[in-house]
């Protein structure tokens, strides 16, 4: 009988030991971030991975206030090209941020940039495609002959851009190409961390009506699609975070098990004085 009992006891104790195994595996394992909510553009429909994803064809960026644009003006005679162009600059396109900024022509409240010689144009709404078109032919109506041959040249002066939250290095950046993906620009803001939420990641755009919000998976390839997936001037990217990282639990697996050996100490310790 005596034995009986101490077998009965000895599995009493083992079913303890299983159980708070058992817990401490669930709890790491839910705990901790899944590889798949790490990895970009996967083919979830578990279609052809060789297959073409064809992205949804982006409305062309319309001029906004606040924007600032680059306008260079040549043609056979230099010297008359010039005085429609500040007295800083010699028509070349500007090659850094700060030159942008103090040699481009930047769009006021009331949708106007002020040009030498042509004055004040209304540029609000354009594309930078009409606006050179518009410019050229001003420029011909008025001041040069088509024997002239002149080159308008209009960009924006960078694509500018914000990203914040769950990122390596938040902060606003300039981007002299004429398009940029969101991955492009997480990537030259050292990627999203650990505990970031790559499911739902935020775009803020400003249109001419009105901000828009929207959220993109960035982990299903289907991202490519989005009218989103490529960035436009003046976008705002926030990276929310992962629950996990409210729970404080840990990212990986040896960090939650250590967080939980603390918890389960600091228990079995406050156990073991209050016995006393």
């Amino acid at each position: 009988m005596k034995n009986y009992l101490c077998l009965l006891n000895f599995f009493k104790k083992m079913n303890k030991i299983i159980v708070l195994v058992l817990v401490t595996a669930g709890l790491i394992f839910t705990s901790c971030v899944p590889t798949k909510d790490l990895i970009y553009l996967q083919n979830k429909d578990n279609s052809d991975s060789t297959s073409v994803i064809n992205p949804v064809p982006s409305k062309p960026y319309r001029l906004q206030t606040n924007d600032i644009i680059s306008i260079s003006i040549k043609s056979l005679d230099p010297k008359l090209s010039t005085i429609f162009l500040p007295s800083n600059q010699t028509g070349e396109v500007g090659k850094t941020e700060s030159s942008l900024y103090f040699d481009g022509f930047t769009v006021d409240d009331h949708g106007n940039i002020r040009m030498p010689v042509l004055g004040e144009i209304n540029v609000i709404g354009y594309t930078v495609d009409e606006l050179r078109i518009n410019i050229e032919k001003k420029l011909l109506e008025e001041y040069f002959n088509k024997e002239a041959n002149i080159f308008v040249t209009v960009k924006l002066a960078g694509l500018r851009y914000t990203i914040n939250g769950e990122i390596n290095s938040p902060g606003t950046r300039t981007v002299f190409q004429d398009r940029v993906s969101i991955l492009e620009a997480i990537a030259n803001s050292g990627d999203i961390t650990i505990t970031g939420n790559r499911k739902a990641v935020t775009v803020i755009r400003q249109f001419p009506h009105g901000t828009e919000m929207h959220d993109i998976d960035l982990t299903d390839i289907k991202a490519m699609q989005s009218p989103y997936y490529y960035i436009q001037p003046n976008d705002y990217i926030y990276i929310k975070p992962l629950k996990q990282k409210a729970w404080g639990t840990g990212k990986t697996g040896i960090e939650s098990l250590s967080s939980i050996i603390t918890v389960l100490t600091l228990v079995t310790t406050t156990l073991l004085f209050l016995r006393k």
